[in-house]
């Protein structure tokens, strides 16, 4: 026995790692971990366009379309840092009130943002250019800077043909957006001279620019990692594939899947039941939790324009659509964030809806005791108990947690292309 759990009995050479028993439960849970293919996102008909992700990718990078013409996605989304920005809550032009989540994987994904309030990925990409404390720019402006540009017009127009006329600033100002709860905003007056069938035009050529960024970044799926290796070892009886994973994080897998019943919210191919939760993780300044979460979004991604059943949506009838119509917004959604993947989780530090904590240790010591968990007075998910947890065992599952790191990507996703267009690729 090593630290309670059982070896195998047969004999184990020097260079062999000793390989943990699993039962037959355990190996059937932990099988439900292999990958999955990409799922399809028919709301995009432009999601596996490769000119499309060119555009994108080239999108992601540039910070020319933020107001002060230095912070773009690629500001809270950087390669080096696991496709997160290493920091508690996000940074743009100001600091905002939620922790940036890693892009690893997020194609598989079904609502976006901590709470939810889009319901695609090109629909997520969309809402930092005019949040004030992100990007703060506008609708109009991304159109105006996109056509004044030779190249990109000619990508965005080869792709999804013309722009509108843009030269007759009457018709379509150099500023303009709706702009939520404030009607006399400069840019909303703007938005509110522009006509109908112009709004549509306007409308539809920033959807797009979405649907190319969201393209590129349905390219953000990890490798397979040590865990994957190890899955194949256990599901064929291999003993060296087992080994891709040492006795502790073994020890971690039997855990994850047992006794600390991670995978109550942690399951599938990508660690994550895609749900949201209540955990209570005191908020990052202390007190209690006000941030509506779960709440809020369900509110957000029916009125969103850009939803999956809008007019701007390749599928508007679709499944999505429909998820989307049978959506209610009720009580105990109040402070639920959604579950994030685990998949090259280690790479992402901090960890939590605002960062709150520092360390994957510290996350599963929360988990162990619920230590100053924050009851707001809504539905705290009653399924989350202590877990008394050894120092051997949160040692163990951080082992397991670390083992689902994927090599680094390849390098030409972790740059801005030197020409947005697909024909310019060597």
């Amino acid at each position: 026995m090593v630290c309670g759990f059982a070896l195998s009995a047969a004999p184990i050479r020097a260079t062999e790692v000793p390989i943990v028993t699993f039962t037959e439960i355990e190996k059937r849970l932990l099988l439900q971990h292999r990958r999955a293919p990409l799922p399809k996102d028919p709301t995009n008909r432009y999601a596996d366009s490769p000119a499309a992700a060119r555009l994108g990718q080239f999108l992601f990078f540039d910070t020319r379309f933020s107001k002060n013409g230095e912070i773009g996605c690629v500001t809270c989304h950087q390669p080096a840092l696991g496709f997160a920005d290493g920091k508690s809550l996000g940074e743009g032009l100001a600091t905002v009130d939620r922790h940036a989540p890693s892009l690893w994987n997020v194609a598989h994904q079904r609502w976006f943002f901590w709470d939810g309030r889009t319901d695609s990925l090109w629909a997520q990409a969309l809402q930092p250019f005019e949040n004030e404390r992100e990007m703060g720019t506008n609708r109009m402006r991304i159109l105006h800077r996109i056509a004044e540009d030779p190249l990109l017009k000619q990508a965005y127009t080869d792709l999804f043909g013309p722009l509108p006329n843009l030269a007759d600033t009457s018709r379509f100002p150099r500023d303009a957006r709706p702009v939520d709860g404030d009607r006399n905003h400069p840019e909303a007056v703007a938005w509110a001279g522009i006509g109908p069938e112009d709004r549509d035009k306007v409308n539809r050529a920033f959807s797009n620019v979405g649907k190319a960024i969201a393209a590129y970044e349905r390219q953000l799926v990890s490798d397979p990692t040590p865990f994957d290796q190890f899955l194949e070892g256990l599901e064929s009886g291999d003993p060296q594939k087992m080994a891709a994973l040492d006795t502790k994080a073994q020890q971690g897998a039997k855990l994850f899947v047992g006794k600390a019943n991670c995978r109550l919210c942690h399951l599938g191919p990508n660690f994550t039941d895609l749900e949201f939760h209540n955990n209570g993780v005191p908020p990052l300044a202390g007190g209690f939790l006000s941030d509506q979460g779960r709440y809020q979004g369900v509110a957000a991604v029916k009125r969103d324009p850009f939803n999956a059943a809008g007019p701007y949506s390749d599928d508007p009838a679709g499944d999505k659509a429909a998820a989307l119509r049978y959506l209610t917004r009720q009580s105990d959604q109040w402070g639920q964030f959604k579950t994030p993947g685990l998949r090259n989780v280690a790479k992402h530090p901090p960890f939590m809806s605002q960062g709150q904590f520092a360390t994957l240790d510290e996350v599963i010591r929360f988990y162990s005791t619920l230590k100053d968990r924050v009851s707001n007075g809504h539905h705290e998910d009653v399924l989350l108990v202590p877990l008394h947890l050894t120092d051997a065992e949160i040692e163990a599952l951080v082992a397991f947690l670390e083992s689902l790191t994927a090599p680094n990507p390849p390098h030409h996703l972790t740059r801005k292309p030197d020409d947005p267009r697909d024909s310019a690729k060597p």
